[in-house]
């Protein structure tokens, strides 16, 4: 009987000013309450002093998503049909322009809506921040401008106490520029027919921008037209004092070896908003970390327009040495401890701002003191093994909290215990980080240079969304790791400013260096090539630590539906799926259906999706045991880590992984699920062999492991047992050798159980194998490869499944297996 609870997660952002705070989302695409209008600037003839001006008219103007890019706008109006639908977005079909063919013109747009002054609050001044715009954007508020930004990971600051109208309507004006250089796709030429360059000519890395818009391998292999030019995440409005606090960092120091005291070092940036000549103040900074009764204050001089960082040390304030401190543990480690630091600042008694932020006490290092000298992380001294994936950001920023929550928690499902932002992609939300803290997922932060694509030729802009950047997400304890670059260099500078604004956290230049070697496979392989480490073309990748390993797993049926045309959907219609497949780089209308057919030759769409799930099942699940197998000291070779080549589905793509764009999960999801379980038992297709694999950080003594081994009829044909103490944070392997006898059916099943000395059941596991040999890894041919045939010819098993809605809003759903024969490969749905 298997039991599955479903639930909603939700969960604040971490560091907020206490004032308050209006966001100006709109209604068009998020159910905001701000009107937000867009023009094409060339096709506007007014001034802009006279767009930000209230009762400007606007007819004419569409209505504007914000946030989120020009192009999406432009597509809910029905200006251009969906570029994620079949082959619309396909430049060779010119359904939508390209900015490098159009030009920066056509994609340059004014943005404009209006609000009520008391919308930003009561206090003295009123300020407007934007948190993110893409590329270039001038600010004007009521006639006047405010400033302008640039650079897609900057956030912006505008003081608008002069331009406000407190008490009446005011209009705000946002003209917003694409990247200066938006690239070109080009063809390789080497490689696949047809096949292009990972980042087109590669201009596009002279912005600091979302790289992967100019076409990867991974989304559309020819771009994103517009380069995601927009306002691309929030503006808000709030109010401060003349006196106000921001970029508050805590920096632990725990003693070493015990790690049973932590020194807190604390700071904050204290700003005269005033420039008025005179305005001096004297003013008081007080904190306080929540629950432990430590707080600490400091009086401090400003003159006018002074920005100072004042800093409480603890030889200074010997409170803020914390004995016995609750230390934040990655995934599986431990508990995610979290504290909350509170500050004020105040003239004469009188508070003048106020701020929260969370933070964790942990100590993050690293070693490449190890057998083959990879990187091994290392987290309040104990060894990590990670268990990881890349994080890929949506392709066109069509996202929201809610996509991020439903993402992170299928993420935390899964059991993965480090997320890395690779080069290519975004710096990712508050919300973001704030998960990865309440999970235990540990985050490897790279900033927006690939080896693909060139260096961005504005160093400053590139520093100064590097700032805005590590200034904004440096107190979470999940942030673990900074690295300059994916598979490139570093701007000359990078790891002094990461010192500066930072310090605490390890630093690498790029992703495949100092114990970190290159990547392989990406694409479908024969899955036996996992277990013989075959899978890559470059050699051995199942040892040290690599930063890319994985494979695909199509999408549901219901969704594929929705990807294309029928007609293009089946029989397979290969130009539409290799568009929709990176150019066919996953391989998923050639090897990928080859090795489906090896379950049976697929009648139809709804048979080759049935069993594409089982082939994405298989992949999971011979890639994570395989490194299960072989983590740190414990297997036939030292492996410190893997991060899957990657985890959720950046746009509508037939090469899904964990789930696909729209949010369903895949078959994938849960075999990885089921291989990173804390404590878990595993099969070994190739050695025969049952291994038990402990992440957690509790021992087990006297553990019972057996094995049955099942005819195609659901006959028992044999069964294996041994017992086995399983020491914490260790694999024990090859515990049982299983032989398959004579006559067995050439399809069978394993099933394995490990309990305790009461009968509890901790972990248990299923597989189905066939007796095929393995012929090398240009073949399809193996156990868990080919010769699957015969499971078309199972007797049906009668299940019986019962739903009940719980109280907190859950559902749990019971399913009980009624006829005494297998049930195989049960799928669950929501509707």
């Amino acid at each position: 009987m298997k039991k599955l609870f479903l639930s909603l997660l939700a969960l604040a952002i971490l560091c907020f000013q206490l004032s308050a705070q209006t966001v100006l989302d709109s209604g068009k695409g998020h159910g905001g309450s701000y009107d937000w209008r867009m023009c094409r600037a060339g096709d506007v003839r007014s001034t802009a002093k006279e767009i930000s001006t209230p009762g400007f008219n606007a007819a004419g103007w569409q209505a504007a998503i914000v946030p989120g890019t020009v192009l999406t706008s432009l597509v809910a109006n029905g200006v251009y049909p969906d570029p994620y639908y079949g082959t619309v977005n396909k430049l060779s079909e010119g359904k939508i322009p390209d900015l490098a063919d159009a030009g920066r013109e056509f994609y340059t747009y004014w943005f404009r809506t209006e609000f009520d002054g008391a919308d930003a609050g009561a206090g003295k001044r009123a300020f407007l921040q934007a948190l993110g715009i893409n590329y270039r954007a001038e600010f004007w508020l009521n006639g006047q401008m405010l400033g302008a930004m640039t650079g897609m990971f900057n956030d912006g600051i505008f003081d608008i106490t002069d331009y406000i109208v407190r008490n009446g309507r005011n209009a705000l004006a946002v003209l917003v520029y694409p990247v200066d250089e938006p690239g070109r796709w080009m063809q390789k030429s080497w490689g696949a027919p047809g096949e292009n360059h990972n980042g087109g000519d590669g201009k596009i890395g002279w912005n600091t921008t979302q790289l992967m818009t100019a076409g990867w391998d991974f989304t559309f292999d020819d771009g994103v037209r517009d380069r995601n030019t927009g306002i691309w995440r929030s503006v808000r409005l709030y109010s401060e004092g003349d006196i106000s606090l921001s970029n508050p960092f805590v920096v632990s120091t725990l003693a070493h070896p015990g790690y049973d005291s932590a020194a807190e070092t604390i700071s904050v940036e204290v700003v005269n908003n005033v420039n008025d000549r005179g305005y001096n103040v004297n003013c008081l900074v007080r904190g306080e970390i929540e629950g432990t009764g430590i707080s600490f204050e400091k009086t401090v001089s400003l003159i006018r327009g002074q920005r100072s960082t004042v800093t409480f040390t603890p030889d200074e304030f010997p409170q803020l040495r914390i004995r016995n401190p609750k230390l934040w543990w990655p995934k599986n480690k431990g508990e995610q401890n979290l504290y909350k630091l509170k500050m004020e600042v105040s003239i004469n008694g009188v508070v003048s701002d106020a701020l929260e932020t969370t933070f964790g006490i942990r100590e993050v290092t690293v070693t490449t003191d190890t057998p083959d000298k990879s990187k091994v992380f290392i987290v309040n001294g104990k060894r990590i093994f990670i268990r990881g994936s890349n994080w890929i950001p949506e392709a066109m920023q069509r996202t929201d909290d809610a996509r991020m929550r439903t993402e992170l928690a299928y993420t935390a499902q899964s059991g993965i215990n480090m997320l890395r932002l690779w080069g290519g992609g975004i710096a990712e939300s508050d919300l973001f980080y704030t998960l990865c803290d309440e999970y235990g997922i540990l985050v490897w932060q790279e900033f927006w240079m690939t080896g693909d694509t060139r260096h961005p030729r504005d160093e400053a802009v590139y520093f100064n969304n590097m700032t805005s950047t590590v200034k904004r997400i440096r107190n979470h304890p999940s942030l673990a790791f900074y690295v300059s670059s994916n598979e490139s260099t570093e701007m000359s500078g990078a790891e002094e400013l990461l010192a500066q604004l930072d310090g605490t956290r390890p630093y690498q230049m790029q992703s495949e260096c100092d114990g970190v070697h290159d990547g392989s496979p990406y694409k479908q392989v024969n899955p036996m090539c996992h277990y013989t480490n075959t899978a890559s073309e470059r050699g051995s990748r199942v040892d040290g630590f690599n930063p890319e390993y994985g494979a695909p797993t199509l999408p549901v049926i219901e969704n594929l539906r929705k990807m294309m045309p029928a007609d293009k959907l089946w029989p397979i219609d290969k130009a539409t799926w290799d568009y929709l497949d990176g150019n066919g780089f996953h391989l998923m209308s050639t090897l990928y259906a080859d090795l489906v057919n090896q379950y049976g030759a697929a009648t139809s769409i709804e048979d080759f999706a049935f069993k594409g799930q089982i082939l994405g099942a298989m992949n999971a699940k011979s890639i994570w045991e395989v490194w299960n197998y072989n983590r740190l000291d414990d297997g036939d070779r030292f492996c410190s880590g893997l991060l899957f080549w990657y985890h959720n589905s950046p746009n509508v793509q037939v090469c899904a992984r964990m789930w696909d764009w729209y949010l369903e999960p895949t078959a994938a999801l849960y075999h990885t699920m089921h291989a990173l379980e804390p404590l878990h038992v595993q099969f070994d297709y190739l050695k025969n062999t049952v291994s038990v694999v402990n992440d957690g950080a509790e021992a087990y003594k006297g553990l019972k492991v057996t094995a049955r081994l099942y005819d195609l009829d659901s006959r028992l044909v044999r069964s294996w047992n041994a017992t086995a103490d399983i020491p914490a944070d260790r694999a024990v392997t090859d515990i049982l050798q299983l032989t398959f006898p004579e006559g067995l059916s050439d399809v069978h099943f394993i099933s394995l159980e490990l309990a305790d000395a009461k009968g509890n059941v901790l972990s248990d596991n299923f597989y189905w194998r066939s007796d095929d040999q393995f012929e090398g890894r240009e073949s399809l041919s193996g156990p868990c490869s080919s010769g699957f045939e015969s499971l078309a010819k199972m007797k049906k098993a009668a299940v019986s499944v019962k739903t009940q809605k719980q109280a907190d809003g859950s559902i749990k759903v019971t399913l009980k297996n009624t006829s005494g024969r297998i049930a195989f490969f049960n799928r669950l749905q929501l509707r």
